[in-house]
């Protein structure tokens, strides 16, 4: 075996096990403000990013074990699962939802009247859009989303914004008691995507601040919380449930 090929081999090797550690390491703790969190981090043009609600017979998944038998049929494997928005008691999201390329859901443009506290936090106008396509990521309000209507080959809405174009939503209140586990995803500086979740109770306002602040994402939306967030995270031994009987639309990182 001559000198240039086994240079070759060692870079090959070097290459395969970078890619292992990147996989490895795409989901991490974190800390921000004495509250501990979940921070999974993608590259959404070279990443297979996809979401996941009813499996081959038409039944939703509703565990990311569930996904993760799934996706074993095409000799793959989930490296990184969240859940993807909030659902009915069928586990039918709520609001758009876009798979593969076709809507399977309409978006929810309903607006609901009351104070801040009264209103479901899906109708916290501005609620918005996470989509993935072939030039990468974005989150848009929902209204925003309907004017450009960009080609997405996944989507789901979900609500409120959490930060828009680097405000954060304006219901949020600093100090606010309203503390609960909270899950959500910003695109973030260079087109990354990070999900987040909280491992502590959280405020609406100290978690966006998250996303903005320290995760450097100019904007991001908020999944769900308590009972209806949750993570999967092999390295990590994380395999969350949901009290609810399961999740409605899910979203993975397949290796």
């Amino acid at each position: 075996m001559n000198r240039r090929f086994i240079a070759m081999a060692i870079t090959l090797s070097a290459v395969l096990l970078g890619r292992q550690t990147a996989a490895a390491q795409s989901c991490v703790p974190d800390v921000f403000e004495q509250t501990n969190y979940v921070v999974c981090t993608a590259d959404p043009v070279k990443a297979d990013l996809r979401l996941f609600w009813k499996d081959a017979n038409d039944k939703p998944y509703r565990t990311f074990f569930a996904v993760a038998e799934a996706v074993k049929v095409e000799q793959k494997s989930l490296t990184f699962a969240m859940n993807a928005g909030m659902y009915k008691p069928d586990f039918s999201p709520i609001g758009l939802y876009v798979e593969g390329g076709k809507q399977l859901v309409s978006a929810d443009t309903k607006t609901l009247k009351g104070s801040a506290g009264q209103i479901p936090n899906f109708y916290k106008k501005p609620n918005g859009i996470f989509y993935l396509g072939k030039d990468g990521a974005g989150i848009l309000p929902t209204d925003a989303f309907a004017k450009a209507a960009p080609d997405v080959t996944f989507a789901t809405q979900s609500g409120p914004m959490l930060v828009i174009r680097n405000r954060l939503h304006p219901a949020f209140i600093a100090g606010s008691t309203d503390r609960t586990y909270r899950s959500g995803v910003g695109v973030c500086a260079g087109g990354q995507v990070r999900f987040a979740i909280s491992r502590d109770k959280v405020n609406f306002h100290t978690f966006a601040r998250l996303f903005r602040d320290h995760l450097q994402c100019p904007n991001a939306l908020f999944f769900d919380g308590g009972n209806g967030s949750g993570i999967f995270s092999p390295k990590m031994n994380l395999n969350d449930i949901s009290w609810h009987g399961g999740f409605g639309p899910m979203i993975g990182l397949i290796e």
